[in-house]
C-alpha cells in the first residue's frame, strides 16, 4: 500500500532511559512520543516486543504473540496500588549505558511477584483479557511455567509425555503449576494494558508506531511446542531442516540461523490459520508492521539439520501470495513494510509489488559501486522506506570511520560538498529523497559511534544493550529534525 509521506525514528523500547536498568512502557516512552511530536515526526519504529531467550535477541523469542515482562513499567504498578513505593527502593545500581539483562530480569521478576500477590484475579478486565487471548496465552503460560519447572531446559529436553503434549500430562502439570501459570498470565495482562495505553497516547499525538514481525520463530518456543504439525519436525519434534541464508559476499559459508522451517503444505490446508491470527494480533498492536526476511515468503533457504554451515542448503518454495491473499481477505489492505534486503529475485519483487508493500533502502549500502546502485537516492521509487542504517548495521559514524577512502570519496562527490557532519549529511540525503517514508536510527541522530551499535549479526554476545540517556533528547536535536523535515513537507 502507498503510505503518506512521513518521517520518524528507529529506537527500541529497551534503549529508553529508566531507573531500573532497561527502557520500559512508562513515563520515558511517553516522553519520547512527545519528543517525536515536538520534532515534527510522525513515525516511531521499534524492534519485536516478544520475550527474548538466548542472547536476548528480539528475533529469537519464546513466543510470537506474548510481550516481554522485562518491559513492564514498575512505577505504573505503584499508581495502580499493586506495589508500595518503598518496594521499589532497591540497592541495585543499574548500568545507565547498557542493559544488563540477567540483573534486570532477576530484579523485575522479584518485583512483579510482589505485585501479583496484590492483584485481584477475579477482576472483570483480567478475565476478559484471558478469554480474548486464550488461543496463544494458555499454551504460552503453561510453556513458560514448564521451562521454569524443568530448570530452563529447552522443551525438547523435557519429560517425554509433556514434551509430546499428552492430554493427561498437560492436565497434571496445569494443576501442579497453577499458581505460576496464573502469574505469567498476569504479567501479560499488565504488559498489554501498558502497551495499549502507550499506543493510544501516540495516536493522540498523531504518531504511528511501526512494529516488527520476524518471519521465523525459535524452536524453543511455545509456538513450536504447541503447534508441531505446522513445522518441519521429525517424530520426536526435532527440526529436520533449519533456516539460514546461503554463502554470499559477506560470508563464504552463509548464515545458519537454526530456526525450524514451516510446513507450508499443512499451513495451506488449514487456510494459514496461524499466520492469519498472527497478523491480526500484530496489526492491533501496531499501526504499521515491518516484516523481517520478506523473501522467505516466496522461497527460503533450507539446510539439513546436521549441517555445520549453511553451504549445503537449497531453495524451497513458499506460498506467500496465497497466504497474503488470505490475510488481506481477513484484514483488508495491509500496512506492511517488506524487509527486502539481501539476495532478492524477480519473484520476490513480484510478490512485494503485487500487494504494494514498500521495500527498504539503506544508505550505507549505496556507495560501494556506481550510480546505478539501487540504494542511491536518485534510483528510489516513491513507495519505499529509506534508512541511514538499521539495527543490524554499524552506526553511520562508525560506518564512515571504517569506510575505505574510495567509499568516502564517492559519498563526497554524491553530496557535492565537503563532509562536515556525516550523520546529518546522510540524514539530509534520506530526507531529500522521494521515498515516502524516512526512518533514522536514534544513534545517527545523536551522532554516536559503534559503541552504541545495537546488533552485530553472527555475534552472540554484547548485542541489544545500548541505552539512551534522557538528557540526549535535547531541544537542539529536536530543532535540527524540524529543519530537515521541511523536505518531507514539500
Amino acid at each position: 500500500m502507498q503510505f503518506e509521506r512521513s518521517s520518524g525514528i528507529l529506537l527500541h523500547i529497551t534503549s529508553l532511559p529508566s531507573n531500573y536498568g532497561i527502557g520500559s512502557l512508562g513515563k520515558e516512552a511517553f516522553n519520547f512520543v512527545d519528543f517525536l511530536a515536538d520534532s515534527g515526526q510522525k513515525l516511531w519504529q521499534i524492534l519485536p516486543l516478544e520475550p527474548t531467550g538466548y542472547g536476548n535477541s528480539p528475533y529469537q523469542t519464546y513466543s510470537a504473540f506474548a510481550g516481554d515482562p522485562i518491559l513492564i513499567d514498575l512505577d505504573n504498578l505503584v499508581e495502580k496500588q499493586l506495589l508500595k513505593p518503598q518496594e521499589l527502593e532497591n540497592n541495585v545500581q543499574f548500568n545507565i549505558e547498557k542493559v544488563e539483562y540477567n540483573e534486570v530480569r532477576k530484579f523485575k521478576e522479584k518485583i512483579l511477584q510482589i505485585a501479583f500477590r496484590s492483584f485481584d484475579l477475579e477482576s472483570r478486565d483480567y478475565i476478559e483479557f484471558k478469554k480474548q487471548r486464550s488461543f496463544w496465552l494458555d499454551d504460552y503460560a503453561l510453556f513458560m511455567s514448564l521451562k521454569d519447572y524443568f530448570g530452563q531446559k529447552a522443551w525438547s529436553n523435557w519429560d517425554e509425555k509433556i514434551k509430546l503434549r499428552s492430554s493427561k500430562a498437560k492436565k497434571n502439570y496445569e494443576k501442579l503449576l497453577n499458581k505460576k501459570i496464573e502469574y505469567i498470565k498476569f504479567c501479560q495482562f499488565i504488559f498489554f494494558g501498558q502497551w495499549f495505553a502507550l499506543k493510544n497516547y501516540a495516536k493522540e499525538k498523531a504518531i504511528k508506531i511501526i512494529g516488527d514481525c520476524p518471519i521465523f520463530v525459535a524452536h524453543d518456543s511455545s509456538d513450536v511446542w504447541s503447534n508441531p504439525e505446522i513445522f518441519q519436525l521429525d517424530e520426536n519434534h526435532y527440526p529436520t531442516k533449519i533456516a539460514g541464508v546461503p554463502p554470499d559476499y559477506f560470508s563464504k559459508t552463509g548464515q545458519l540461523w537454526g530456526n525450524p522451517l514451516y510446513d507450508w503444505q499443512v499451513m495451506e490446508k488449514n487456510n494459514f490459520k496461524w499466520w492469519r491470527r498472527r497478523f491480526k494480533e500484530k496489526l492491533e498492536q501496531f499501526d504499521i508492521l515491518r516484516v523481517d526476511h520478506f523473501r522467505g515468503f516466496e522461497s527460503y533457504w533450507a539446510v539439513p539439520v546436521k549441517q555445520k554451515t549453511a553451504v549445503n542448503g537449497e531453495w524451497e518454495k513458499a506460498p506467500g501470495e496465497k497466504m497474503f491473499s488470505k490475510v488481506c481477505g481477513d484484514l483488508g489492505e495491509l500496512p506492511i513494510i517488506a524487509e527486502d534486503l539481501g539476495m532478492i529475485t524477480e519473484k520476490v519483487i513480484e510478490l512485494r509489488d503485487k500487494f504494494e508493500f514498500p521495500g527498504m533502502k539503506i544508505l550505507q549500502f549505496a556507495f560501494d559501486s556506481d550510480l546505478s546502485n539501487d540504494y542511491l537516492p536518485h534510483n528510489y521509487p516513491e513507495n519505499c522506506v529509506v534508512y541511514t542504517g538499521t539495527h543490524d548495521n554499524e552506526t553511520t559514524l562508525g560506518w564512515f570511520k571504517n569506510s575505505p577512502s574510495k567509499r568516502k570519496n564517492f559519498l563526497q562527490e554524491y553530496l557535492q560538498h565537503e563532509i562536515s557532519d556525516v550523520c546529518w549529511d546522510m540524514i539530509s540525503l534520506a530526507y531529500d529523497s522521494k521515498a515516502d517514508m524516512v526512518i533514522i536510527p536514534m544513534q545517527d541522530i545523536l551522532g554516536l559511534d559503534n559503541s552504541a551499535r545495537m546488533n552485530t549479526p553472527g555475534k552472540t554476545e554484547d548485542n541489544w544493550q545500548w541505552r539512551m540517556r534522557s538528557e540526549q533528547l535535547s531541544e537542539q536535536i529536536s530543532h535540527k529534525l524540524k529543519l530537515v523535515k521541511k523536505n518531507i513537507d514539500r
